[in-house]
């Protein structure tokens, strides 16, 4: 089967996915992405996961369908994308001096066989202490309001941390690849043979 799908309309995920070299297509999977009461984060990511790829299950019913979540938290309460600066002021305020965690998991849905696969990363981001003019000149820079945690570890970001920590750098950026790269090799993909 070489029919693959990424259940995203995000361009980060879709950048990720394009170092693998495969060939695939991009569809939105349209779900409601709000926490159950409860929910911890990995669990969110999990579920969240899992659901895009079974969405597109009738769109493209002999495919590889991959859907992947990440959900940030801070002291345990999940953290989303801020949408505007107001809100990613906040987030990064609150973050200062702290640790966050990223947890990213990724599902592959066989649509042909109904069979799904599921893995996960967690990275670990130690924030600096941020005066608000740092804040405030960050987010002029990059506006990341469509990202988890209002920054671009690929980015500027990367100098408001102290340190980060995790098995796959992908994984911080949305789209854990060598998780995903094993997922694929179960479904008979090599991405080092394609």
């Amino acid at each position: 089967m070489s029919h693959i799908v990424l259940a995203s309309s995000s361009r980060y995920r879709q950048q990720l996915l394009e170092k693998l070299g495969l060939t695939f297509v991009a569809a939105s999977p349209d779900i409601d992405e709000q926490p159950h009461t409860g929910e911890s984060p990995n669990s969110i990511a999990q579920r969240l996961s899992e659901t895009k790829a079974r969405a597109l299950k009738e769109r493209f019913p002999n495919h590889l369908i991959i859907g992947s979540d990440q959900v940030a938290e801070l002291n345990g309460i999940p953290i989303g994308k801020p949408g505007n600066h107001q809100r990613a002021c906040q987030q990064l305020q609150a973050a200062s001096g702290n640790t966050l965690h990223f947890h990213t998991g990724v599902a592959l849905f066989n649509s042909a066989t109904a069979t799904m696969q599921y893995a996960s990363s967690c990275y670990e981001v130690k924030f600096r202490q941020l005066t608000q003019p740092q804040i405030d000149a960050y987010l002029r820079k990059e506006a990341p309001y469509d990202c988890a945690g209002s920054f671009k570890s690929e980015g500027l970001g990367i100098a408001l941390f102290e340190y980060i920590r995790g098995d796959d750098p992908n994984s911080l950026i949305g789209l854990p690849l060598i998780q995903l790269t094993h997922l694929l090799l179960n479904e008979g993909i090599d991405v080092l043979r394609q």
